[in-house]
């Protein structure tokens, strides 16, 4: 088997999830009344599922264009740190080979290809195999949700509104990775809480992201036997 169908196979078991997180992403693009053009254009020159959810909640009249550019850039960050860790898959790649199959680069195929390399199957084209299918299936779900969102009323009945939020708190979760987060965390959140409330517009993602970040950078990473000696 190659190694694209490798990576097509690899990645079938997350279409379910991925289709339904689209589709909530599709319901919230109906309710703004972002058209079908747009929003697969979005699928197709993006596709970065949680960039895509921060420019349909910032989709208002007269577009933020700046704004918005800079929160997807925020947002997307970390692709610096797994495009570094597909370093070696890249070995030997051109240039515009190794930013074309990046551009189908998610979270899903990143984390199956990095599998696959463990046990020595892994290679570019199981990530573009990969990649290649989950756009598919993404752009299927934010579609049929931009149909039946334009059915939905209220989104609030269904608590669809707070999908944006449910969304980046459970990333925010999986990215905790021990006590040297916290800081970084708290300066993120209070100044970003404090920016929203004097400055208008969404500034507060950017502020918030570079001064955490800058935080980060300076906080020292706990070694596993401070960790040891501060519980006991």
């Amino acid at each position: 088997m190659s190694g694209f169908m490798r990576g097509v196979k690899a990645n079938v078991p997350l279409l379910p999830s991925v289709v339904a997180y689209a589709g909530v992403l599709g319901v919230l693009a109906a309710q703004k009344s972002i058209s079908w053009a747009d929003m697969m254009a979005l699928n197709v020159f993006m596709f970065a599922g949680s960039a895509q959810f921060v420019l349909v909640d910032m989709w208002n009249g007269p577009l933020p264009v700046l704004e918005m550019a800079l929160a997807v850039v925020i947002v997307n960050l970390r692709y610096v740190l797994i495009g570094a860790s597909l370093k070696d898959l890249f070995t030997g790649q051109g240039l515009l080979r190794r930013l074309g199959i990046m551009h189908f680069v998610a979270d899903e195929n990143w984390a199956m290809t990095m599998v696959a390399a463990r046990k020595g199957e892994g290679d570019v084209f199981h990530l573009l195999g990969g990649g290649l299918l989950l756009m598919l299936f993404w752009s299927t779900g934010t579609m049929g949700g931009m149909y039946f969102g334009g059915l939905i009323p209220d989104p609030k009945l269904l608590a669809l509104d707070f999908a944006f939020t449910a969304v980046f708190t459970a990333l925010a979760v999986s990215l905790w990775q021990g006590k040297q987060d916290a800081l970084p965390w708290l300066v993120a959140i209070s100044t970003s809480v404090l920016t929203e409330h004097f400055i208008p517009g969404k500034w507060y993602i950017l502020v918030g992201g570079i001064l955490g970040a800058v935080c980060a950078a300076f906080v020292p990473e706990l070694r596993p036997e401070a960790e040891e000696e501060s519980v006991a």
